[in-house]
């Protein structure tokens, strides 16, 4: 970055020397809308500005990520890091991988640094046999936090969650419409909150026609997690199956393949999340899509007004999801891929 030369900027802004040197100096005496003539002309012809006239953090904020490997993780920490920068705060992204820091790690280490509050995705908090008092040892503290996608009821603090439920029960809807009564679930473990609401919408939507069948299965949140869960609920007959997130779906398509068959004439297939490429997957992948922007907003508007000491409602905010339909789902085949101890049909 170059310094600044006076006759440039005067003659970018339009106006004279001796003004630029004032708000270069910070001096007063100089208009609010001319001042920003001048800073807008440094930043176009490419100086440096003074250390005076540079933008201030307003404080750091933690943004705690169990991963950035699920895309659906990146995508809410872009939106989050983005809204909080238009209010002036800096981001802190912490992310844990298996074997590396913990979540309690990360809390010290921010509230080292001071930080001004902090967000958790995905994290301790979505477990429902995690120890609450690690979060309530920071309310305690006065130190805003966020909990997204998770919740814990005796943690005084604002939720923002997907409506879960509801999201599967869409899910049946459409794939029954399709004529599927063989319904399969294929979700991670069915400690976390979010996994164990996905159940209960299945449970409810199944139990709604007595032609329905539910099969679950529980495996990781990966692509090979979905492979493993979705060949025990192929070999259970299973024509349709909704999965806990888009990874999970990918495996599940890889598994109707390795049977043999295809995606959707043989087996319809629905992710979660929505991650970015999924429409470029083959097929193009039918999913459930968590609306990340409103819920990134809603957690950084949250944050903030704790941090200014506004009013915020300490309970938990659900958004509705919306169903994606692209080419992984489609009318149910009259027999089924394959059934438990059967080969599948040839």
């Amino acid at each position: 970055m170059r310094k600044p030369r006076l006759h440039d900027v005067a003659a970018h802004a339009g106006v004279s020397e001796a003004t630029v040197s004032r708000v270069m100096n910070g001096k007063p005496g100089v208009r609010t809308d001319t001042r920003q003539l001048v800073l807008t002309a440094l930043d176009v012809l490419g100086y440096e500005r003074p250390s005076a006239l540079r933008s201030k953090s307003a404080g750091l904020i933690g943004l705690v990520v169990p991963e950035l490997v699920n895309p659906i993780f990146p995508t809410f920490a872009q939106f989050i890091e983005s809204g909080l920068a238009g209010h002036g705060y800096t981001p802190v992204l912490c992310t844990q991988t298996p074997g590396g820091v913990t979540e309690d790690e990360y809390v010290e280490m921010l509230l080292a640094r001071g930080v001004s509050g902090i967000i958790f995705i995905s994290g301790l908090h979505a477990d429902s046999t995690a120890d609450p008092a690690r979060y309530h040892a920071l309310t305690e503290r006065g130190l805003p936090i966020v909990l997204v996608n998770g919740t814990m009821p005796v943690v005084e603090a604002p939720c923002i969650s997907t409506d879960d439920r509801s999201a599967v029960r869409m899910a049946v809807s459409h794939l029954a419409a399709l004529g599927h009564t063989r319904f399969g679930l294929a979700v991670g473990p069915s400690r976390f909150v979010p996994v164990q609401r996905k159940i209960e919408g299945f449970r409810e939507a199944v139990a709604a026609d007595p032609r329905f069948v539910g099969l679950e299965e529980y495996s990781l949140f990966s692509v090979e997690g979905g492979h493993a869960a979705a060949g025990r609920l192929i070999d259970a007959g299973a024509t349709a199956i909704i999965c806990g997130s888009d990874l999970m779906a990918l495996g599940a398509v890889r598994a109707v393949v390795s049977r043999g068959g295809s995606v959707p004439r043989d087996v319809s297939v629905v992710g979660y999340d929505d991650s970015p490429l999924m429409a470029f997957t083959g097929p193009p992948l039918t999913t459930i899509r968590q609306p990340v922007a409103a819920m990134s907003h809603a957690a950084v508007q949250a944050l903030v007004d704790e941090i200014t000491g506004h009013e915020t409602p300490h309970s938990e905010y659900l958004f509705t999801a919306e169903l994606v339909v692209r080419e992984s789902t489609g009318i149910a085949t009259a027999t089924p891929l394959g059934h438990a101890g059967e080969p599948a049909p040839a």
